[in-house]
């Protein structure tokens, strides 16, 4: 497609663009601003930015009783957040290996979930933000491991039985909640694992499985079999050309499919209701302020709670948005 020289048409096009954006951004700001205020203030009919921001709300709700230096105790945490996410940033920049760097900033964010409770009297709500990390990333690491390898054989295998796995697990993708609901249900009672962190992950992955492995499948595909071919002649096996070249090359696209499917799982209701009463997740969590009779008494909750369970994808993708951009664009120019 041509580029556009017409200045005018240029011009229309970045201010259809701005508005775009604004009408993307307006609702989350709005939000935002709304945690920032008393409930008192929220309720009111006043000016959006006419009010004196306050943590009330994000202390109610993170912390059974509130410090009286709360503020100074956030404002290190974002410190510290933005520090890390800036080092994964420029990890490449940096004269230190990045596997070094990054898995420092593991450890860093395990040891920040694991000391906050240490510190802090944390409420309810912090328990079911660690559920929520824990059952995404379990679920990513799970879905994305079985769809490499699954989505690698179906790219290279060009029989019959290929496309009809394809087929069966677009149609596996196409079922609604409800059917994978009794099953699992059914079978977490039978077992014992009702109301566990395995059985909300395992029943997270059959639901997203097809997914990965029909996108997976469509990244294989663009990698030309003689690389790896190249490699078995040199003396690796199909495995190791499969860990050490081809997995290399489609890292931006294994990126780009977990973080879709780290969506999926950290913002899934249905499935997490059902299969568990304890192990409740973030999603779970926002209803409680959200219905009931005094809803119009709970709108900064409402925002700070919808604030909260955003910011942790923001940082995730704006911590992996070089490879989020290269698995997008992946295939999409063809030399």
């Amino acid at each position: 497609m041509q580029p556009i020289k017409n200045p005018i048409g240029r011009f229309a096009i970045y201010v259809f663009l701005i508005l775009f954006l604004l009408y993307s951004l307006v609702p989350f700001l709005w939000t935002t601003l709304q945690s920032f205020k008393t409930q008192r203030q929220a309720a009111a009919p006043i000016p959006l930015f006419v009010f004196e921001p306050t943590l009330e709300s994000y202390g109610r709700l993170w912390l059974d009783s509130t410090p009286d230096n709360l503020a100074v105790l956030a404002t290190g945490l974002m410190g510290v957040i933005v520090v890390l996410v800036l080092l994964g940033v420029f990890a490449e920049r940096l004269p230190i290996p990045r596997k070094i760097i990054y898995v420092g900033i593991l450890g860093a964010v395990i040891a920040i979930i694991w000391g906050i409770p240490k510190i802090v009297d944390t409420a309810e709500f912090y328990d079911y933000f660690v559920n929520s990390l824990i059952v995404a990333v379990g679920a990513v690491a799970i879905s994305v491991s079985i769809g490499c390898l699954a989505g690698y054989a179906l790219a290279r295998y060009s029989g019959i039985a290929g496309v009809v796995i394809l087929l069966v697990a677009l149609a596996f993708r196409a079922l609604p909640r409800l059917a994978f609901l009794l099953p699992y249900f059914w079978m977490g009672r039978i077992s014992g694992l009702h109301d566990t962190y395995f059985l909300v992950i395992i029943a997270l992955v059959a639901v997203n499985q097809p997914f990965t492995i029909w996108l997976l499948r469509s990244f294989f595909m663009d990698i030309p079999r003689e690389i790896e071919e190249s490699a078995m002649i040199d003396g690796a096996s199909r495995l190791e050309a499969f860990l050490k070249v081809i997995i290399p090359i489609m890292w931006p696209g294994i990126v780009a499919v977990a973080l879709f499917t780290l969506l999926l799982a950290y913002h899934e209701f249905l499935l997490v209701r059902i299969l568990t009463q304890s192990k409740w997740t973030l999603p779970l969590a926002m209803v409680q302020f959200v219905g009931g009779a005094k809803v119009t008494g709970q709108i900064a909750m409402q925002a700070a709670a919808a604030v909260s369970s955003t910011i942790p994808i923001v940082l995730v993708i704006i911590f992996f948005q070089k490879q989020l951009v290269k698995g997008l664009s992946a295939g999409a120019v063809k030399g």
